[in-house]
């Protein structure tokens, strides 16, 4: 029985009478929703409410909901600042910026599961070394240690909010500047300088059971291994499962990037994938190759899998609208500290 639930994307607004077949069959776990999907809050709530009316149990809802750049829900939504923000003022007050970090989580993912959303892959633990084109301003810090900080206190607020903490993306893909969107980045670091800076957060967050799923990087670790991180048997299997003691859910990033493409087909890289160790893998944009994967996984998906990827099922949403949230102190606070962040913008500026 082959390992790894399939989460795929959906073309627009509603769902097709194909993408409703597609979210019956065993082996698709989850739909990943973009701005593509996005018209409306009601619309919105519908989409969600109609993917978990297609599987028992029922599919989960996932977005990039971090902030900044990458936020593909907006208005009505709180427009969130980028989390490079909240470790500038780490290096001024570190407890006001694991107090920001937090409430920008909280709100982030308190207004998410409002629409039944069920989880956003956050937050991302790459440093901030100034030169990586995708990551930027979605890191926290520079600083490995300020960044395991300031992402404790971000999955806190997450799963104050009933949902699961995905670190992303694994083993760090802030030391080279190509983005593996586009490209097939290659970090000729030495082994030991990735564990003694870019592990360090993946590892302090795994060690204080912090993260309930860990997204792998389309990036080649040449002292390592020839293979993406998403496809090695020794970042995934030896590194983070053996050595660091990760017991939760292995997630692939989409294998339509370029960054993937190395290994073959679609097909190829989901079984790629899955052989080496992911529990869930993602195929977004390239949705005419959805039925061949599925060929090429089979119908079933194994028990450990299934059992692992029951952690990102969420918890009890704070409210049931989002009219019922804003009416409650607790977003009101949480709102006011992320207004305070973005201003933080033009007050270092």
């Amino acid at each position: 029985m082959t390992p790894g639930g399939l989460m795929i994307g959906v073309r627009g607004a509603e769902l097709t009478a194909e993408e409703r077949e597609l979210l019956a069959h065993p082996r698709v776990v989850g739909v990943i929703l973009f701005t593509r999907n996005f018209e409306s809050w009601d619309q919105l709530c519908a989409l969600t409410a109609a993917i978990h009316r297609q599987g028992e149990p029922a599919p989960i809802v996932a977005v990039d909901q971090e902030g900044g750049r990458v936020q593909r829900f907006r208005e009505p939504c709180t427009v969130l600042p980028p989390a490079r923000l909240i470790g500038a003022r780490h290096d001024q007050d570190d407890r006001t910026s694991r107090h920001w970090a937090r409430e920008m989580a909280w709100l982030m993912a308190a207004e998410l599961r409002a629409a039944g959303v069920d989880l956003s892959f956050a937050p991302v633990l790459d440093l901030d070394r100034g030169f990586s084109s995708v990551i930027g301003d979605r890191a926290l810090h520079g600083d490995p240690d300020s960044v395991a900080e300031l992402a404790t206190a971000w999955t806190e607020g997450m799963r104050a909010a009933g949902m699961a903490a995905t670190g992303k993306h694994f083993p760090g893909h802030g030391g080279v500047s190509a983005d593996s969107h586009l490209d097939l980045p290659v970090d000729d670091r030495p082994v030991l300088a990735l564990r003694g800076e870019d592990l360090v957060p993946f590892e302090r967050l795994v060690e204080s059971g912090g993260l309930d799923a860990v997204m792998t990087a389309h990036v080649v670790y040449s002292d390592m291994d020839n293979q993406p991180a998403t496809f090695s048997r020794q970042w995934i299997q030896n590194t983070l499962r053996q050595e660091l003691g990760f017991e939760g859910v292995v997630v692939g990033d989409d294998l339509g990037m370029e960054g993937a493409a190395s290994i073959g087909d679609y097909p190829e890289r989901a079984e790629s994938a899955v052989d080496a160790g992911c529990d869930l893998i993602m195929l977004c944009n390239e949705l005419d190759a959805i039925p061949g994967v599925l060929d090429a996984l089979g119908a079933e998906v194994d028990p450990q899998t299934q059992r692992r990827l029951a952690m990102l099922q969420p918890g009890a949403a704070p409210a049931s609208s989002l009219e019922a949230l804003h009416a409650t102190d607790r977003w009101v606070t949480a709102r006011r500290v992320v207004d305070d962040i973005a201003a933080s913008a033009t007050d270092s500026g």
